[in-house]
C-alpha cells in the first residue's frame, strides 16, 4: 500500500527483531535517548534542551545541541516554559527609605557581600500562601526561605534569620542585604535586626522591578518550576514541602547560566577551594 521500496521495508522489519544491524547513528541515537530521558526525569522534568545539552557536555558526552533538541522532539520530552510575573510589592512611604547601594549592579565577588530578598504568593484552596526568599548573588544560592499564610514581618524575618544562621558569618560589615520597598523590609523590626547583625540595607525604587530583578528572576523560577507545574495546591504544608525539595535541588543540582552552567553550591565550593590554594601559596 506504501509507495516504498520493499528492502526498505524488510531492512526497517530486520532491525526491529535485531537492533545490532542498526546503523551507527541509530545506535548513537538510541544511546542518547535513554540519557536524556534520565537527565530530565533526574531533574523534576524541568530541563529544556540547552540545560541537558550541559548536563551531557559535563558528563564529557560530546554531542551537539542540535542533537539533543531533535532527540527531545523524538522522545516527546521538553523543558518548562514561565508564565507571566504578578506584582506583590506593596510600599509604605510612612517609613524612611534606604539609599539604593545597588543600583541593578546584581555581582558579588565573593558569598556573604551581596544579598537580595523578596517574596510572592501561592493561591492554595485553604487561602493564599507567601513565600520569601534570601539570595546570596555570587552564586544565585537561596540562602533563606520561609513559607506562611501571613504577610506580616515576621514571615520574611524568619527567612532572614535563616540566611544568618546558615551563613553564620562572623562579620557582616561588608554585607549589604537589598529588597523592594515593601513595608515589611522597610519596618522597624527588620532595619533593626539587619543592623544588630551589621548588615547593610538596600532598597529599589517604587514599581520597579530591574531595581530588584536578580530575586525577581529567582522567584520567577520557583512560580515555574514548582507552582506552575505541580500545582493545584491544598495547603500551606503542600506548599512548604515542595519549597522545601525544590530548593535543596536548586541550591546542589540546577544549572545556572549566570555562574557558567554549574550548581550554586559548587561555584561556592570552587571559590573557597581556590582561596584555600591561594593561602597556602602564599
Amino acid at each position: 500500500m506504501l509507495q516504498i521500496a520493499p528492502s526498505t521495508y524488510y531492512e526497517r522489519r530486520a532491525v526491529l527483531r535485531d537492533p545490532s544491524r542498526a546503523s551507527a547513528r541509530a545506535k548513537a541515537d538510541a544511546s542518547l535517548c535513554l540519557k536524556i530521558e534520565a537527565i530530565w526525569e533526574e531533574n523534576r522534568k524541568l530541563f529544556g534542551a540547552r540545560k541537558i545539552w550541559h548536563v551531557l557536555r559535563r558528563d564529557s558526552e560530546d554531542v551537539a545541541r542540535c542533537t539533543v533538541e531533535r532527540l527531545m522532539k523524538v522522545l516527546g520530552v521538553r523543558g518548562v516554559v514561565r508564565g507571566k510575573k504578578v506584582v506583590t510589592t506593596n510600599p509604605d512611604t510612612s517609613h524612611a527609605c534606604p539609599d539604593d547601594k545597588v543600583n541593578r549592579q546584581f555581582f558579588a565577588d565573593c558569598p556573604n557581600q551581596l544579598w537580595v530578598s523578596d517574596f510572592t504568593y501561592v493561591s492554595t484552596w485553604s487561602g493564599t500562601v507567601y513565600v520569601a526568599f534570601v539570595i546570596d548573588v555570587f552564586a544565585r544560592r537561596i540562602v533563606g526561605w520561609r513559607a506562611s499564610t501571613s504577610m506580616k514581618t515576621q514571615f520574611v524575618l524568619d527567612a532572614l534569620e535563616q540566611a544568618i544562621w546558615q551563613r553564620k558569618t562572623p562579620d557582616n560589615k561588608s554585607l549589604v542585604h537589598h529588597s523592594d520597598r515593601g513595608s515589611q523590609y522597610l519596618s522597624i523590626k527588620y532595619t533593626e535586626r539587619l543592623a544588630d547583625t551589621d548588615i547593610d540595607l538596600s532598597v529599589g525604587s517604587v514599581g520597579d522591578a530591574y531595581d530588584n530583578a536578580l530575586a525577581e528572576c529567582v522567584i520567577g523560577l520557583f512560580k515555574t518550576e514548582v507552582i506552575n507545574q505541580i500545582g493545584p495546591w491544598k495547603s500551606v504544608r503542600d506548599v512548604e514541602w515542595e519549597t522545601l525539595k525544590w530548593v535543596e535541588w536548586y541550591n546542589s543540582r540546577r544549572l545556572l547560566g549566570p555562574i557558567g552552567y554549574i550548581p550554586p553550591a559548587e561555584a561556592e565550593e570552587a571559590f573557597y577551594a581556590n582561596l584555600k590554594s591561594l593561602d597556602m601559596v602564599a
